[in-house]
């Protein structure tokens, strides 16, 4: 359904991104990826926001920054490949990419932008709605890293997924980021979906949970149509 394009970030970073939906739709979402790049999952989450729910979206490649056109395998070389390709991008350039694509969105007459991501996508939904004002919405799934973060205030509603049984994320996580936005519950929306592990959202990985992410899907969709 889609079809890849390429973003300009501020500082000339030309990267590439995929691009789902009508231009004209009145909602769009900047989706952002996992670890392993734009794998055919995220690929799928675009397909369906805009096919099934009428968003226009758009999801950058972030490893471009450092390595074009990495898709990675989901299993343990590629998870360490995905870390060490994190690693050598500063946050800086992070929100760069991101604004740029949430910009993108908005040349084509979107007021309101939102943001979804997924792992490390997750974590960056977080910094885009702490660190930027590009977005009238953020929902993050299993984002890894926000508790350390979690003191800083979104500048629009967030809304964060969980999984009970994640070995990447403790629950003493998800406590620090309950409690560092206690003033903002408004604001902020945490669920927690029981038996459910890291990925859970991702029918390519062992850890998929179809229930909890029909649940996580739903209440993100309605989340995005309040909001946007």
């Amino acid at each position: 359904m889609g079809k890849m394009i390429s973003l300009t970030a501020a500082d000339t970073h030309h990267f590439a991104a995929y691009e789902a939906g009508n231009p004209e739709s009145p909602r769009a979402v900047v989706v952002v990826q996992e670890i392993f790049g734009l794998t055919d999952h995220i690929r799928s989450v675009c397909d369906e926001l805009a096919g099934h729910h009428g968003f226009h979206v758009i999801a950058p490649a972030l490893f471009d920054r450092v390595e074009r056109d990495a898709v990675l395998p989901y299993d343990q070389h590629g998870l360490d490949k995905g870390l060490a390709l994190r690693a050598k991008i500063a946050p800086d350039d992070l929100m760069a990419d991101i604004t740029a694509t949430a910009h993108a969105l908005s040349r084509h007459g979107q007021a309101r932008v939102g943001i979804l991501g997924f792992c490390w996508g997750g974590l960056v939904a977080w910094m885009g709605a702490t660190r930027t004002r590009d977005f009238a919405a953020a929902v993050s799934w299993y984002g890894g890293g926000i508790a350390a973060i979690s003191h800083e205030k979104p500048h629009c509603p967030v809304q964060l997924h969980f999984g009970g049984e994640d070995d990447h994320i403790p629950h003493t996580d998800i406590q620090t980021i309950r409690d560092n936005t206690a003033d903002d519950r408004e604001a902020v929306e945490i669920f927690v979906y029981d038996g459910a592990g890291h990925g859970f959202g991702c029918d390519d990985r062992p850890s998929f949970d179809r229930a909890a992410r029909d649940l996580a899907h739903e209440r993100t969709v309605a989340f995005f149509k309040e909001n946007l």
